[in-house]
């Protein structure tokens, strides 16, 4: 045996060479963390034929699970979305329209009855009060309603604000009117000017605010499923793959299990494409030939609301406001240009129409504006030759003149207000088959895919036990 000798240390001593760094075979075993034990055990799984397939099992499970779950989630959002376009959007945007409405009748009866003075009938006069009650009740209703919407909820205010000194102007100018002094006509001139720079302007945004709204919803409610219906076809690729997988290796067509599974997500996918086909389908038929063609006839109707005011306003002012050219009568300059948009509204309305119903208001709504011209004309030479006893009968109606521009504007009115009506039915018919298009398909889709995920892992078990 070699005896290895050591250098004598200083002392005496024996010296004993340095230690040195630890063999890597001498240190203690390193940890493995639970991710990488997992993926050993997945490995080792994959090796054998009953791993495999346990994997597939599980792989197939997770995507007909997930699948559905996409599904849910998608076909919830859009279908929230639909039933705000029929119970929530729409019916404000058509609140705001009535508000803007409400407001240019109340100001065009308002002048209506200045004109009549002390004659002025009941009706005229209850019509004014219906218009403002009407006003203040939607208001109410849309500051409720106004939700996150910022935009809305300032207009709302501006016009809470407005709306009290508005009908006190209208109050004073027609006490004064009553007792024959002319202040009543600056007045009510005064009114007119508040309402056409402060509470229509503001109501115009209210209304266009709501409509983005109500748009925003539509485009939501008709937006492809795309994670779904990607899901889906995943799904259903990963079941054949496995059936011909097990075909290859068992010399079987069918596996019980994994054709219900298949089956199960195929009717989810199919019914999930075609529910929201029919769903944009209807939501487009919706906004093209309802919402469209109500906002062309509210805002014909309310050009010959603001028409008629200056067809008033005329008589009133009696040439006191003069138009930019410092020559002609603002109001008469007005009434022109609101009758270029009326005109140009019914024209556009009648091209929208999609039904003899719907086209039918419209044309008499025309045939009345045509009368409404020339009866306005002749009333407009008469105020011009300055027989203003004779004018005021061919606007405002009486014993002597029975056909004046006033039963026209009524014609005209009356005929936009059942368009506007027929419009609502069909844009409210047509939204409601939208919303029906994806009834049911949020429990039918969860309820099949779990169908489709047990019948997957039946089918897979199935196979297993033939290796037990």
């Amino acid at each position: 045996m070699a005896i290895t000798s050591r250098a004598p240390a200083p002392g005496g001593g024996v010296s004993v060479p340095p230690a040195g760094p630890p063999s890597p075979a001498a240190g203690p075993p390193g940890r493995s963390t639970a991710w990488t034990e997992g993926v050993q055990r997945l490995r080792e799984a994959a090796t054998t034929e009953p791993g495999r397939l346990r994997i597939i099992g599980a792989v197939l499970a997770a995507l007909i699970v997930l699948f559905g779950t996409a599904s849910v989630w998608e076909v919830s959002a859009r279908s929230a979305a639909a039933d705000d376009v029929v119970g929530r959007s729409q019916p404000l945007s058509a609140d705001a329209a009535s508000i803007y409405r409400s407001l240019a009748d109340a100001d065009t009866t308002s002048s209506s009855g200045f004109l009549l003075g002390a004659q002025e009938p009941r009706e005229v006069r209850q019509r004014y009060e219906k218009d403002i009650a009407n006003a203040s009740r939607l208001l109410v209703s849309a500051a409720a309603n106004a939700g996150g919407s910022e935009e809305s909820r300032k207009q709302i205010t501006l016009l809470s604000e407005q709306l009290p000194r508005y009908t006190g102007l209208i109050e004073q100018a027609r006490a004064t009117n009553r007792q024959g002094l002319p202040l009543g006509g600056a007045y009510l001139r005064y009114a007119n000017e508040q309402m056409t720079t402060q509470l229509l302007p503001a109501a115009q945004r209210l209304y266009e605010a709501e409509t983005r709204r109500l748009y925003a919803d539509h485009d939501d409610a008709r937006s492809w499923p795309l994670a779904s219906l990607g899901l889906g076809l995943l799904a259903i690729g990963a079941l054949v793959w496995a059936q011909r997988r097990n075909y290859r290796h068992t010399n079987r067509v069918f596996n019980h299990g994994l054709v219900a599974a298949t089956a199960a997500a195929t009717v989810v996918l199919l019914w999930l494409a075609v529910g929201q086909t029919v769903a944009r389908s209807s939501l487009s038929e919706a906004r093209a030939d309802g919402q469209e063609s109500m906002k062309v006839l509210n805002d014909a109707r309310i050009a010959s609301l603001q028409a008629r005011a200056s067809e008033n306003l005329t008589l009133i002012a009696r040439g006191a406001v003069l138009a930019e050219d410092k020559k002609s009568d603002k109001y008469d300059v007005d009434f022109t240009h609101n009758m270029k948009q009326l005109d140009t509204g019914l024209a556009k309305a009648l091209e929208l129409a999609g039904d003899e119903a719907g086209r039918a208001p419209v044309s008499r709504a025309a045939d009345g504006v045509a009368q409404w011209k020339q009866r306005h004309s002749a009333a407009r030479e008469a105020d011009v030759k300055g027989d203003y006893e004779a004018a005021l009968p061919q606007v405002v109606g009486g014993e002597r003149h029975k056909e004046s521009s006033g039963a026209a504007f009524d014609t005209v009115d009356a005929s936009l207000e059942q368009a506007v009506a027929h419009e609502q039915r069909e844009f409210t018919r047509a939204a409601r088959a939208g919303l029906g298009a994806l009834g049911g398909l949020v429990t039918g889709a969860a309820l099949l895919v779990l169908v489709g995920a047990a019948a997957a892992l039946l089918g897979i078990g199935r196979r297993l036990s033939e290796y037990r």
